[in-house]
């Protein structure tokens, strides 16, 4: 019966709590007590959250076995902790089948030495900060959430329960994690290797007119989302759309429809099984060599290196 417990450090946030409902949704599904869990602390007692809140905890040396420790932290990188807290994650962290750091309690790994040498990913906001301060950890911020071996990382908190929901997947099989997923009302199951941006958020367009064109593109892939096309959706002339849109996002519509082409190719690289000329073709390139190209420009390698990555994880 593997046990999850979820270590909490002062000032965590509340919302990381939620990754508990992977396991609990499992349990419910099987019909039977798979998991047990448990939210634990160093010294036990009252926790603080960053919201004020406080909660119950377990002393971390007091529990008999972990199967999986969850590291929990805050909205902001945890401070340097002391080695005796240090010690007592790392011998919790021996006995363990796996350790996970959600979101910025990737940094506790770090300071235990268990990422030395090992890919990992925290929140794009602090990524930097994690390679100056963990020279040797190979950081890779565009990703939802990296496993290497016993070790997992996950970027911002909501990523933490797509790590939870591959926990389970790794435990018990997709159909249960797909069952998971469809519960949670989660979009998809994301994997591990997608990328921490949506094309749509990042463009951020401040009128309904733009807003509705983008819509309209990302439904519309297979179309060739001309200017005029797009203008039209808009009900704008093409030349006072164009200059809307630059104004608007930063970036020319062509460039824009290319991003979003780029997303729609690699979600289906990482989670269909999808031949590279089927994705090209959905994803509305002409061809796939105009998707390599793509992709060596926006990536730095080819779709088949991503996919390769994706099935690592």
């Amino acid at each position: 019966m593997p046990h999850i417990s979820m270590v909490l450090t002062p000032g965590f946030q509340f919302l990381a709590l939620g990754v508990q409902a992977a396991f609990e949704l499992a349990n419910a599904l099987k019909q039977e007590s798979y998991y047990t869990l448990s939210i634990a602390s160093i010294d036990g007692g009252p926790v603080l959250s960053s919201s004020g809140f406080a909660v119950p905890t377990t002393k971390l040396s007091d529990l008999d076995t972990v199967d999986t420790l969850l590291l929990l932290a805050g909205l902001v990188p945890p401070p340097q902790q002391d080695e005796a807290t240090l010690d007592t994650l790392r011998a919790t962290a021996r006995r363990a089948r796996r350790v996970a750091g959600l979101c910025t309690g990737s940094f506790l790994l770090g300071q235990m030495g268990l990422l030395d040498g090992r890919r990992a990913t925290t929140h794009w906001s602090y990524a930097r900060q994690m390679r100056e301060t963990f020279p040797h950890v190979r950081v890779e911020e565009d990703r939802i959430f990296i496993n290497e071996g016993p070790v997992w990382t996950s970027a911002g908190l909501t990523a933490g329960l797509d790590l939870a929901v591959a926990l389970v997947e790794k435990d018990l099989g997709r159909d249960m994690a797909s069952a998971i997923a469809r519960r949670l009302v989660m979009h998809h199951r994301r994997a591990g290797g997608q990328s921490q941006h949506s094309e749509l958020l990042e463009l951020a367009p401040s009128s309904d007119r733009i807003q509705k064109a983008l819509i309209h593109a990302k439904a519309h892939l297979s179309n060739p989302l001309t200017v005029d096309e797009l203008a039209d959706v808009a009900a704008l002339s093409p030349r006072q759309f164009s200059r809307a849109f630059r104004a608007e996002t930063g970036q020319t519509p062509a460039k824009a429809v290319e991003q979003i082409r780029l997303d729609a190719a690699r979600l289906m690289i990482e989670e269909t099984r999808h031949s590279f000329d089927q994705i090209a073709q959905q994803a509305g390139f002409i061809d796939l060599r105009r998707m390599r190209e793509a992709f060596m420009r926006q990536y730095g390698q080819p779709p088949q290196a991503l996919r390769r990555q994706a099935r690592a994880l």
